[in-house]
């Protein structure tokens, strides 16, 4: 078996046209290894390395024509052809605030420059992959991280106003207590989640690469493909998330949610225009799609401004009185991307999805040969 190296040099790959390149090289590698099941795997996000962060089939989106073209901007802003505010283009989400407010600054719902300055270096230092045993990582640390600092991409900077929090909403900036009901379902998924699984449903749909981590809904910032674009025909909105190129249609002629009885990963989602804001609201979520501890009755409310042309306000009202003590908002800023977006592909070459069933039942066995004895 031949091992691919998979930590590289970030020199010269400081931008997405940079990861493209280093991502082709990578796949020529990969092919060179032989064939895929002879590839190491060491877990699941090993494997989504393997075929998604450096190989990806990394299809670039900027061959996708425009759905309709912008009119020059008025004074209420740039519009489209049939005169709908104009959301369209390439969004980074990336940020370095956390959703809820850290206990060291409770209270505390904004940071001064220095203060700011002070946390990101800090938070960059703590998040950086490139740190070996020698800088004081644990072994198990290092082998967590499964990839170097190159992959990933969780921004560098604050919210440009400093928020200590995404988190508007309670104003101490932290998701309101879960009800017994949602303390309940959380115990359950994490027994699951801490026992060999006896089918793949024991695993969290991220990891099994029916939803994103940040795709949503609610976007959310995280680790890498904090990227989502917008395209806009008359009638319809389309949200297309880069993390598992999940594309959301969202009608806009008043027709009702599906039937209650019809549930969808994400939900089912319907759009007006308030003045120059988008308003999506989506319900209709199933059992196991969870926002922080939801449940199938999470109705969430996203709302999308253009405050400037390069900026987008983007909030989210979770409301969910099954699950929480109170609704709870959060404002993430879309920033303008001059890069198209990148396929991941989550499932291709997942292997270890298919390597935690076996060893799993494989233990199922010796349990069973044990017990026998």
């Amino acid at each position: 078996m031949t091992l691919v190296t998979l930590r590289l040099d970030r020199r010269g790959a400081s931008d997405r046209a940079a990861r493209l390149r280093v991502g082709m090289e990578l796949v020529a590698q990969l092919r060179a290894a032989g064939p895929r099941r002879a590839w190491p795997a060491t877990g699941v996000r090993f494997a989504r390395l393997a075929s998604c962060a450096a190989v990806v089939c990394l299809m670039s989106w900027s061959s996708v024509p425009a759905v309709a073209q912008s009119v020059a901007p008025d004074e209420q802003g740039a519009r489209t052809a049939w005169g709908d505010p104009d959301l369209m283009g390439v969004w980074d989400f990336r940020s370095l605030t956390p959703l809820q407010r850290p206990a060291a600054f409770e209270g505390k719902a904004v940071l001064s420059a220095e203060e700011a300055a002070a946390y990101e270096r800090e938070r960059v230092a703590l998040l950086d992959k490139d740190r070996r045993t020698d800088d004081g990582l644990s072994t198990r640390a290092d082998v967590a991280n499964a990839y170097n600092e190159f992959w990933w991409d969780y921004g560098k900077e604050l919210t440009e106003d400093h928020r200590t929090s995404l988190i508007v909403e309670p104003p101490d900036g932290r998701i309101p207590d879960l009800t017994d009901a949602a303390r309940e379902r959380r115990q359950v998924r994490g027994e699951a989640r801490r026992r060999d699984a006896w089918g793949p449903e024991d695993r969290s749909v991220a990891e099994r690469c029916i939803l994103g981590f940040n795709a949503g809904p609610p976007v959310n910032p995280s680790a890498y493909n904090n990227n989502v674009q917008i395209f806009q025909a008359p009638g319809y909105v389309v949200v297309l998330n880069e993390m598992v190129h999940d594309a959301r249609i969202i009608p806009l002629d008043g027709r009702a949610h599906l039937p209650n009885h019809m549930r969808q990963w994400r939900g089912d989602s319907r759009g007006h225009w308030d003045g120059d804001t988008l308003v999506v609201e989506t319900t209709n979520f199933t059992s196991q799609t969870s926002v922080n501890g939801s449940g199938r009755q999470l109705r969430l409310v996203e709302r999308f401004t253009r405050i400037r042309d390069d900026r987008v306000r983007y909030e989210y009202t979770v409301d969910d009185a099954e699950s929480f003590a109170s609704p709870w908002t959060v404002v993430i800023p879309l920033k303008q991307s001059d890069q198209p977006l990148f396929e991941y592909a989550c499932h291709e070459g997942n292997y270890g999805m298919m390597n935690l069933m076996e060893s799993a039942r494989a233990v199922d066995a010796r349990r069973a040969e044990g017990s026998s004895k």
